[in-house]
Parts: structure tokens; C-alpha cells; sequence
């Protein structure tokens, strides 16, 4: 049993060890901070007509342990931008593309949330890295087809009272989900 403790523990400081080592700079979401253009540090390509990229997303860190005949499950997810991999094209921007562009950021922080939600419910088991694993996934795609329908309704920022709408739609949806 002490064998079995010990190669648990040696596992998730592995773990642990893999998310500690990354360097890539991150920006966590966080009420209230909104980004500025020069968090977008990542060089335009030139032969690319679009405004400006955020890169945004959802990472996650989780630890399952069982001792004594009791299991415990502890998680962290957290909404990241990543002004390595995000640029704008300062004479195609204004103060809507940068509100649009937070909202990409506030979205990944609305499904933070729902990835929240759904592993407070996981019971520890054999399968909790199954289970968290197929909850990310599913969580992505979710992400991914809601930031699509963003871009595709407000037409990348251009349609304004669109986007004025979205940025409602989003700010009443963080207050009420947290």
C-alpha cells in the first residue's frame, strides 16, 4: 500500500511538474481586467486581411487521490489569453474591434465556467481522467461552435449593432454565471 501511495504521489508531482514548466505568458480572465492592444504582441502577417487574432482558451489542472477508504477530486480551470500567439493590425482597428475582440476572451471564460460546473459534479474513481478528459473535450467544441456563431452574427465586428448586443448578451451571462 505504501508502494502504491508513493508511485500516486510521484504521478501527480509529475503532473504537476509538466503544467509548472510551461513558460508560454499567459493573461488569466479575471472580472473587471479587460485587455488593451498591447497585449496583442504577436506581428500581423501581412498578407492576412483580418483585423486583429485572439488567441484565448481553457486550461485545466485536476489531482484525484484515495486514502483510508476516502476519495478526494480538486481541480483548477482557468480562462487564458496568450498575447504570443494574438495581433491586430493597428490602421484596420478601433475601440469595437477590441471590444470584440474581449469578448473572444470573456466567451472562454463563460465555458470556463460551464467546464467548472460539470466536474463539481465528478465522483473520484478509476475513470475520472476519462470523465475529465471527454468534459474538456466536449467543453472545447461547445467554445469553439459558440465563438464561430459570435463571429459569423456580429460579421467580425462590423455589424455594430450586433456586436453591441453581444457585448450585453455576454456581460449579463458573467454576471449570472459565476
Amino acid at each position: 500500500m505504501i508502494f502504491f501511495k508513493k508511485i500516486c504521489f510521484l504521478l501527480v508531482l509529475v503532473l504537476f511538474s509538466n503544467v509548472q514548466a510551461q513558460t508560454e505568458e499567459t493573461i488569466l480572465w479575471k472580472p473587471g481586467v479587460k485587455l488593451t492592444w498591447s497585449n496583442f504582441k504577436e506581428n500581423a502577417p501581412v498578407s492576412n486581411r483580418v483585423a486583429a487574432i485572439t488567441a484565448s482558451g481553457i486550461n485545466y489542472k485536476y489531482t484525484t487521490s484515495f486514502k483510508n477508504n476516502s476519495a478526494s477530486f480538486t481541480f483548477e480551470i482557468g480562462a487564458f489569453f496568450y498575447p504570443n500567439k494574438s495581433w491586430y493590425k493597428k490602421d484596420l482597428c478601433t475601440d469595437i474591434t477590441l471590444s470584440h475582440e474581449q469578448l473572444h476572451f470573456d466567451i472562454a471564460e463563460l465555458f470556463a465556467r460551464k467546464m467548472r460546473l460539470k466536474l463539481s459534479a465528478i465522483k473520484p474513481s478509476s475513470n475520472t481522467k476519462k470523465e475529465v478528459k471527454d468534459i474538456y473535450t466536449k467543453i472545447n467544441k461547445d467554445l469553439e461552435a459558440y465563438q464561430d456563431l459570435y463571429d459569423k452574427e456580429t460579421n467580425y465586428s462590423r455589424d455594430i449593432e450586433k456586436q453591441f448586443y453581444w457585448n450585453n448578451k455576454v456581460a449579463a451571462d458573467l454576471l449570472k454565471k459565476k
